[in-house]
């Protein structure tokens, strides 16, 4: 099967697992070049949470004897294919996507299959494609994380009033935060515990189009609200910029996601109420060490599998963490992040 994968069906000690065989044609050419060559294609590199992954998954797959090549598009679903056409015609052995719109990168799967190469989906799931592995963290619990925070807080006997702020439409896991912010709110809602006051995207995620949200939100229905369920750091800076503007900055619970460093000193000064850690070296190294394996056709064992529209793709899902002001230094700074000094010494807002 020098084109296609082999599903094979193993038994475990407590479960039975997917397992993967990767039998494309780049092994042969990693073989010829001795060192296997990994492209990496990237929606962006405007946020910090990417660049630290770029960073991290380079830096694994020359430690391991291998080359990267690493494209960034921009946020633009056309030139992010030709970055992968590129990527192609430069014979790399695996590829590594991290899609901005993940219908749209479906063409480049299937480009990167008739040139016999595998792809990982980093990340963000590339639908309606046959996709070789999809790795990940738990999306849907992210959202859940951030939507049980708030309603923790609810107080006996009271309601929430709620800013819903989402991700980028163009991107899969945003709506999986959504389904998981869902999962808990809609039968407090329904209870008539929690009220959404206004709710909208954000536009590939752009704290400018949270700001915006942020400030129909308060022209349309004034202060009186308690939270802003934000589904990432970048939109969670921006609505708490519009806070800014009103005065109402640390007296607005909000929520985000990345642990980036400006979120964490926000949660330091109490302006952000809490983030989702998810482990960005563990998922750069690992990816970087599936990437290998695919570009070598060694087998790939996948726990879980992911529904893209066309098939289950095998899926590796890890693990998050909600981190608040109470456990910074327990999760981020302990795991080595962030540095103790960059978090709780900025006086930036």
């Amino acid at each position: 099967m020098p084109s296609r994968i082999l599903l094979i069906l193993v038994s475990c000690a407590l479960s039975v697992v997917t397992g993967l065989v990767i039998a494309r044609g780049g092994a042969g050419v990693a073989a010829a070049r001795q060192r296997p060559l990994i492209g990496l294609s990237m929606d962006t590199l405007k946020e910090e949470r990417w660049q630290v992954d770029r960073d991290l998954f380079t830096a694994q797959v020359q430690a391991a004897g291998a080359d990267v090549l690493v494209q960034s598009a921009n946020s633009n679903d056309a030139v992010q294919l030709q970055n992968v056409e590129s990527l192609i015609t430069q014979k790399v052995d695996a590829l590594v996507i991290i899609p901005h719109d993940g219908a749209a990168m479906a063409k480049a799967v299937n480009l990167a299959h008739q040139a016999g190469i595998p792809v990982l989906s980093y990340d963000r799931l590339i639908t309606d494609c046959d996709l070789d592995l999809y790795l990940t963290f738990d999306n849907v619990k992210v959202g859940e994380l951030q939507a049980k925070f708030l309603v923790d807080r609810i107080p006996a006997g009271g309601k929430l009033r709620l800013i819903r702020i989402y991700g980028a439409k163009t991107d899969n896991n945003a709506k999986l935060f959504k389904q998981g912010q869902d999962n808990i709110l809609q039968p407090l809602i329904a209870a008539g515990k929690v009220e959404v006051i206004f709710e909208d995207w954000a536009e590939d995620w752009k704290p400018e189009s949270a700001k915006k949200i942020t400030n129909a939100a308060i022209t349309k229905n004034g202060p009186n609200f308690d939270a802003i369920l934000a589904s990432n750091d970048g939109t969670a800076g921006g609505a708490i910029q519009a806070l800014t503007e009103e005065g109402l900055a640390g007296k607005i619970i909000v929520t985000g996601q990345d642990a980036d460093l400006a979120a964490c000193q926000r949660i330091a000064q109490g302006t952000q109420a809490m983030t989702v850690y998810k482990p960005i070296k563990s998922i750069a190294t690992q990816a970087a060490e599936l990437a290998l394996k695919l570009a070598q056709g060694k087998p790939i064992i996948a726990r879980d599998a992911v529904a893209n529209g066309k098939t289950d793709v095998p899926s590796i899902l890890l693990d998050i963490v909600t981190v608040t002001k109470e456990n910074l230094r327990g999760t981020v700074v302990k795991d080595g992040f962030r540095k103790e000094s960059d978090v709780f010494q900025s006086t930036q807002p």
